[in-house]
Parts: structure tokens; C-alpha cells; sequence
């Protein structure tokens, strides 16, 4: 008899562990009650990218005279844009979905809730099915946090997930929240021409990233004009229904005593997850004070038979992470892991902020090494001086390396600039394989192209 896999969610991690399963002969289910491919994938990320790339097309227009070009003016096209979203997230839903019914995936569209460690209830519009399971996969994914002093409206007062676009374009936004969603919004609303102003309640935007990858991103807000509100910390958004503008000003108040007031407000301090009505504790699965699953380094939870994976695993909320993880799970299961294997590094795993310049890095990095007194070697080669930058009139940013000084061996890197996110898989990989600078060093790249800076910084 095939095993019985049951996956609750079907985004990154687990459409990802429900096709390889399939694959490896278990009989798969997948349950999701809203989008195949992942809420958080598909209505956060995909969109919002989707955004950024929109904005950066505006941006470029806008500095066309430094390629000798006329400047040329772009307008919104707030449906076509909106049509552009849905298109983009139709098509990766469809292929997702196309690729699971190709693997014999069984695919419910509802609700799962454990009733013990064996069997769940499945809610759907047709009724209520309890279904046996030898191994499950807890995969739910996360959903925007929302504090006790906001009430977001969909209207003025935005969550991350009501932007995609919003119902109108703002003529002034500030952010609160300066973590990488927050900067990100930044950009976006920036390069679209409204006003922006961010909310950051520590002394740097970014504040988990190097200081010096952080200093680029603000010295470029600032050049475009947003406003910083350092060491503030926002207590309520409301609208001001009391004003000459009749409810069209959204005030944010921060525990500093400073107002900013705006036509629209967003929301970007993180995110919960989706754990609370999945009835854990009648499967045995133990869940900690924020509400996510522990799991070993093989995603297994105190219950050896159930996991977890995503954002649910308190692990990073990258959805490469997610889908690594979902692969990792399939192939536990089935038995692949019965010996000794590589398991997850999440130390190792590359993660970009789609900001402009765009931000990229992976591994060690330099201020986390100099906190511990790890000794390690750091080369930085700016992108001024590199062809390709000048050719394409951005040579903002710089690569950034970090090496073990006594064997060579790659240990971290940073990126700033143009397709940071593209650059930073040449690191990543040698981060993982555990390659030397000279492995970069002695590798014959593209001439000219902006992946040379990273052999230059490897020398």
C-alpha cells in the first residue's frame, strides 16, 4: 500500500513536497482553502515584484538622458498594470496546478483540521470528509501581523496584501515598518511619484543587514526625497474624518510625539502564522508562544510522522526556503535520508531586497563575524569602475566578499546594484560548496558584464 501523505497548504513548500512524493510513489492530498501556490507567494511576493518592476521601467525613463536619450514621460495605466498582475499570477497558478494533476496529486480545495495524530476533518462547500494519513505536512504559510492599534480599511489604510495595486495610486504614503517589505514598498510607491515617508523604529532602515549595505538604500531614498523618521515607533494609524479633508488624510502617530499625515498608510511589520485552527494539539504537535511549529533540522516536528515547512517553521520566510524544505520532507519520507545526507543550512540561503539599487547577500557577514571575533578577509570592489555599470548608466553599489584568511575558503557576500539579485547565486553557490576565491578568480566570465566585479573582489 502507497503512503498516505496529507499536506496542508499548497504554496512553495508544499506543492514542492507534494510533487516530489508523487514522484517517489506516496499517495498525495493536498488541501488549500485559497490559492494554489501559496497566498504568500502569489498575493504578496509575485505582486509586489510585479510593482517593482513596473516602477523601475518608470525610473529608468526618468534618468533616459544619461544614455542620450530624450526623457520620455510614463503615465499609470492602473488597469492594464492590474491585468498584468492577474495575468502573471493566473499563469504560475495554472502551472503549479497543471503540475501536480500531472503527478497524480489529489487536490481539495478547503479547510484540514487535525482530529488526532492519524486523521484530519477536511471542510469543503460540499461537506465534511475525515481523512487517514501515514505522514502530513504542516505547510500554511503566514499572513500579514496586524497590531492591536491599527484597523486597516483596504481603502486608506493599507496591509501589505491590499496593495496589488491599490485602489488608487497614493499622492503620499508613509510606511511603517522598516524591514525589508517596508523598503521595499518605499521604492515602489517612490518610483510610482508619491511622496513617501518611512517610519523606521531604529537608528537604520534594514536594521538586521550590514550597516553598510543599509547607509546605499537610505543615501538613495534621501536623493529621491523620502522622508526618514529615525528612532520612531508607530502607536496608531486612523483616518481623519474630523479635517477640511473629510477622512481623506490617514495620520500615523508615533510614540515620540511626531505625526505624519498622508492620503494613505502601510502597514509592513511582519507577519503571523497560520497555525491557530489547524487543531495541532489534537495531533500532538507542540507549537511555541508566536504560534510556529518547532522542527528538527530534517523539518520534523516532536511528533516524528508530521511536519512542517514555510513561513509555519519559524525558519527564514524566503520561498526558496520553503520549497527546499518541501523537497527535503518528500524525500525523508519516502526514505532517501535514511543515511547520513546534507541538511538544510539556512546560514547559507541567498536573499534579496528588490529595493533600487537592489540588495542581494548570503552566508557570514561582516558585522555578524566582527561581533563574534571570527578573523576573516573582506574585499569590496565598487561598480563605478566597472564597464558594463557605466554602459547601463547605473553604476550605483559595490560587491562585497567575505573569506576565511588562512584557507581562502568563500564564507558570505554582499551585493548593491543592478540584478544584485542575479549576481549573488555566483556567492551563494560557492558559500555552499564550500569553493575558494580563487574558484572565482581563475573562472573565465563575460566581458563585459557586471559579474566581473566579483572576480575582481575574489582577488
Amino acid at each position: 500500500m502507497a503512503t498516505r501523505f496529507l499536506i496542508i497548504g499548497g504554496g512553495p513548500a508544499g506543492n514542492t513536497a507534494a510533487t516530489y512524493a508523487a514522484r517517489l510513489g506516496a499517495d498525495v492530498t493536498v488541501v488549500e482553502r485559497d490559492i494554489v501556490g501559496g497566498a504568500a507567494h502569489l498575493l504578496d511576493c509575485i505582486p509586489s515584484k510585479t510593482m517593482i518592476a513596473t516602477g523601475g521601467a518608470m525610473s529608468f525613463l526618468r534618468r533616459s538622458t544619461g544614455m542620450g536619450l530624450e526623457q520620455a514621460v510614463a503615465g499609470v495605466d492602473t488597469e492594464a498594470l492590474t491585468s498584468r498582475i492577474e495575468g502573471i499570477k493566473s499563469h504560475l497558478q495554472r502551472g503549479t496546478t497543471e503540475l501536480l494533476e500531472s503527478q497524480g496529486v489529489r487536490m481539495i480545495r478547503g479547510t484540514a483540521r487535525f482530529t488526532s495524530p492519524h486523521t484530519a476533518a477536511v471542510v469543503t462547500l460540499e461537506g465534511t470528509e475525515t481523512l487517514e494519513f501515514d505522514h502530513a505536512l504542516v505547510a500554511t504559510g503566514s499572513r500579514p501581523r496586524i497590531p492591536e492599534w491599527c484597523s486597516p480599511d483596504g481603502d486608506r489604510i493599507l496591509t501589505t496584501r491590499d496593495c496589488y495595486p491599490p485602489k488608487e495610486f497614493p499622492k503620499s504614503v508613509t510606511v511603517v515598518g522598516s524591514g525589508v517589505t517596508g523598503v521595499e514598498f518605499v521604492h515602489m510607491f517612490s518610483s510610482f511619484g508619491a511622496d513617501v515617508t518611512l517610519v523606521v523604529s531604529r537608528q537604520q532602515v534594514l536594521p538586521s543587514k550590514d550597516p553598510e549595505v543599509a547607509a546605499v538604500l537610505e543615501e538613495d531614498f534621501l536623493r529621491r526625497g523620502v522622508k526618514l523618521l529615525k528612532g520612531a515607533r508607530a502607536t496608531a494609524i486612523e483616518r481623519d474624518f474630523d479635517g477640511e479633508a473629510t477622512g481623506d488624510t490617514v495620520v500615523v502617530r508615533c510614540d515620540d510625539g511626531r505625526v505624519v499625515r498622508s492620503t494613505h498608510a502601510v502597514l509592513a511589520i511582519g507577519s503571523i502564522p497560520n497555525t491557530s485552527e489547524l487543531g495541532l494539539d489534537a495531533a500532538g504537535v507542540e507549537v511555541d508562544a508566536g504560534g510556529y511549529v518547532p522542527i528538527d533540522h530534517n523539518c520534523v516536528t516532536n511528533q516524528p510522522h508530521i511536519y512542517a515547512a514555510g513561513d509555519v517553521s519559524g525558519k527564514l520566510p524566503l520561498s526558496s526556503v520553503a520549497s527546499m524544505q518541501g523537497r527535503k520532507v518528500a524525500e525523508r519520507m519516502m526514505g532517501l535520508h535514511a543515511g547520513p545526507h546534507r541538511h538544510l543550512d539556512y546560514d547559507k540561503a541567498a536573499s534579496a531586497i528588490f529595493t533600487e539599487p537592489e540588495i542581494a547577500d548570503v552566508g557570514l557577514a561582516e558585522a555578524e563575524a566582527f561581533a563574534s571575533g571570527r578573523k576573516i578577509r573582506v574585499t569590496k570592489v565598487p561598480f563605478s569602475g566597472n564597464p558594463k555599470a557605466l554602459i547601463n548608466s547605473y553604476p550605483q553599489g559595490f560587491v562585497k566578499i567575505v573569506s576565511d584568511p588562512a584557507t581562502g575558503v568563500v564564507l558570505g557576500g554582499s551585493i548593491v546594484g543592478r540584478h544584485a539579485a542575479e549576481l549573488i547565486s555566483v556567492i551563494a553557490l560557492a558559500v555552499t560548496a564550500n569553493l575558494k576565491v580563487t574558484d572565482i578568480v581563475e573562472s573565465l566570465l563575460v566581458h563585459p558584464a557586471l559579474s566581473e566585479a566579483l572576480a575582481e573582489a575574489a582577488e
